[in-house]
């Protein structure tokens, strides 16, 4: 591979990210950070043994409309920008550690416009069934409430429609996507990620 010091992982929620971004930093002795750490924006609405749903995510996606929805995290993205940059920009400096960064707030026309060397990214995909099978897995769909699952419907929607606007984004710029479907395990999804890495010239291309 180049010398890449900086892997960015895009993609929609529950396309496995977090899980494959884990294993590339793994694979490269490299730091594995999430822009979800970085700010605050509503999170998953659905109850888990550790975790309630605080009211203010109730609200938010038991008000909202899907557009309303994808402006919303559209927005929180374009403002979070920066501090994704910044945190590009200080890894990829000499003697800095290597770092995976994963993350929905990886929009590819911004990633697309990226300056900073020794950069790549990679987008991963997954079929809208996998991922409302998934989140509806770990919302106990089957056991919720009414009022519960219009929540995980309101989020899978927002989910399918953020993922189409990506998969658009991607394919109109010439970027390197990865499909998570067809039973390929973390491990052949990280060989993936590594050989688009390992072609790139820019991030992304």
């Amino acid at each position: 591979m180049r010398d890449v010091r900086v892997v960015l992982i895009g993609g929609t929620s529950n396309t496995g990210k977090s899980t494959v971004a884990e294993a590339v930093a793994e694979r490269l002795g490299f730091e594995h950070r999430s822009t979800d750490g970085l700010a605050r924006h509503p999170g998953r609405p659905w109850r888990t043994p550790e975790h309630e749903v605080p009211p203010h995510v109730a609200e938010h996606y038991g008000t909202l409309t899907t557009d309303e929805l994808i402006a919303s995290v559209l927005a929180h993205y374009e403002q979070l920008w920066p501090r994704v940059v910044e945190l590009v920009t200080d890894h990829t400096r000499d003697g800095a550690p290597g770092l995976v960064l994963e993350g929905s707030a990886l929009w590819p026309e911004r990633v697309a416009r990226l300056t900073v060397p020794r950069t790549a990214a990679v987008w991963l995909t997954a079929d809208d069934t996998v991922v409302r099978d998934r989140v509806r897995a770990a919302g106990r769909y089957e056991e919720a409430t009414e009022g519960e699952r219009l929540l995980m419907d309101r989020f899978l929607a927002r989910t399918d429609r953020y993922q189409a606007l990506m998969v658009e984004a991607v394919d109109a710029l010439g970027l390197d996507r990865v499909d998570t479907g067809g039973g390929r395990t973390v491990a052949e999804l990280a060989d993936a990620v590594l050989a688009a890495v390992g072609r790139q010239e820019r991030p992304g291309r």
